[in-house]
């Protein structure tokens, strides 16, 4: 009998305890059987198993640990399927079918078998390098680039900055591996879900459009603070429409719808949140009490939907999360610094978007219509309009401004009409009568308020109240306003008393 030696080595731990109890179990159960008719081998009862050294299928110790350490499940099944194989109790074309493989791969697991037992079944790949994996010099060159450019970019835009720009092409995984180990990446942990209603795409492209504003700081202390407008289409996941906007304005969706119509045509329905821009939100207002984007929307045909809730419309609010990361780093590499800049770089960037994530509808057929009317009733329809009344002098206020209307005769038949006048999202304005177009003048009413005064300005005017307030005429000590007892009391009564 040999000697029994009891080498100390720990499994692994993993949860539950239970399977890793019954894996050990299983391993120890399948080994025993396979090693069970060598005469020199003598096993103890233990969780692990402990081998004799002087087994034929085991040669050294490290032969031990290694097989029991690195043998995989697949591995200990193919040496039960093999010491069935060598009593006989199977045919090659059985073995075959129960690891899948063919007779052919059978026959020279079978020699690796015969030749060097249980060590012959590991794969000779064990603790090799992959035949696949990044080069180092790659891997190095990589680091920097991301350490340098894309530290804050998450993986899968790196990934896609890295093979456009450098010509580093990777999977997303084997950057996001390289970014976690160089410390510029964080593995997230799935947070709780919150399970709401999962709605279903509208089938045709133009039937619903989600339309939101995201403020944010989008050129990252290089501009001004502002808004992004989206519009995104349901059906597709497509950007419709991009606009910065200093704020969320009634204009400012005006001149993203008017743009939509130009480039796509008049959508079926628009899906927004509750902003007063679109809906009137007052208890006590009239039900049939519309906003002038309302207005607007039904005069063109489309139905306005409001959202209960940002979950509702989670589309758009997705796409928000996603132009706030991927959106403010194309404009950092491509050098935009404001506004203007953006709106003219953005048309570019829209349709790069859209080849990389938007999806095809379910029914290719377009459910926009085409504006039937001219550029100019477009632009008027989508204008704030505001109605006001013509005095006998042909003039009527708006806005602090007094708009004097310029006639060839007397006028006399627009004394007192009611002229509208309409406010264009490019800043200009036009009144009109009917469908009369006024020409008017515009002059500005004085201001009654007191002027502004600066840090360095204040205490000037401060100085010249003080003296204006004490540079007044000194009354006689006899003076008969002196003699007066109103308003004063009874104290400076007796002490003018004599």
């Amino acid at each position: 009998m040999g000697e029994i030696m009891r080498p100390s080595y720990n499994c692994r731990r993993r949860t539950p305890q239970s399977q890793y109890t019954s894996r050990c179990a299983r391993r120890e159960d399948l080994l025993i059987s396979v090693l069970a008719p060598s005469s020199n081998v003598r096993f103890l009862p233990s969780r692990n198993v402990r081998w004799c050294l002087n087994s034929p299928l085991l040669k050294t110790v490290a032969d031990i640990l290694k097989m029991d350490i690195l043998m995989s499940q697949q591995e200990t099944k193919k040496a039960q399927v093999m010491e069935l194989l060598k009593e006989h109790k199977i045919s090659q074309q059985e073995a075959s079918q129960r690891l899948g493989i063919t007779t052919r791969q059978v026959r020279r697991i079978t020699r690796r078998y015969q030749a060097a037992g249980l060590v012959g079944l590991i794969s000779k790949k064990r603790g090799k390098p992959s035949n696949r994996c990044l080069n180092d010099t790659i891997r190095t060159q990589a680091i920097e680039l991301i350490g340098t450019h894309y530290r804050d970019f998450g993986p899968t835009l790196a990934c896609e900055k890295l093979a456009e720009l450098h010509g580093i092409k990777r999977s997303v995984e084997s950057t996001r591996q390289i970014m976690i180990k160089a410390g510029y990446w964080q593995p997230k942990q799935g947070g709780t879900v919150c399970a709401h209603p999962i709605r279903e795409r509208r089938a045709r492209f133009g039937e619903l459009i989600q339309i939101d504003g995201s403020p944010h700081d989008w050129f990252e202390g290089r501009g001004d603070y502002c808004t992004l407008l989206v519009f995104i289409d349901d059906a597709t996941g497509q950007l419709t429409q991009l606009r910065f906007a200093p704020t969320e304005t009634t204009l400012g969706y005006m001149h993203v719808l008017h743009d939509h119509i130009l480039a796509h045509g008049v959508p079926v329905a628009l899906y927004s949140d509750r902003h007063s821009i679109f809906r009137i939100n007052a208890k006590e207002a009239d039900p049939e009490a519309e906003t002038q984007f309302s207005r607007a929307a039904r005069e063109l045909g489309i139905a306005c939907i409001h959202a209960h809730s940002p979950q509702a419309k989670g589309r758009v609010e997705r796409v928000n999360q996603t132009l706030q990361d991927r959106l403010v780093k194309e404009m950092r590499l491509a050098g935009i610094n404001n506004m203007e800049e953006a709106n003219r770089w953005l048309p570019g960037y829209i349709k790069d978007f859209n080849t990389r994530f938007a999806v095809q509808p379910k029914d290719t057929a377009d459910a926009h219509l085409a504006y039937p009317g001219t550029r100019t009733e477009l632009v008027r329809t989508l204008s704030v309009q505001v109605s006001k009344t013509l005095s006998k002098n042909l003039s009527c206020q708006h806005e602090n401004q007094l708009l004097q209307v310029s006639t060839t005769g007397k006028g006399l038949g627009l004394r007192g009409a009611q002229v509208t006048i309409y406010l264009h999202f490019d800043g200009s304005q036009e009144l009109l009568w009917k469908t009369r177009k006024l020409t008017y003048g515009v002059m500005s009413k004085p201001q009654r308020q007191s002027p502004v005064a600066d840090g360095k300005s204040v205490n000037t005017q401060v100085d010249k109240a003080v003296v204006q307030r004490n540079t007044g005429h000194k009354p006689a000590a006899n003076h008969p306003w002196r003699k007066m007892t109103v308003g004063k009391s009874a104290h400076d009564v007796q002490r003018a008393t004599p």
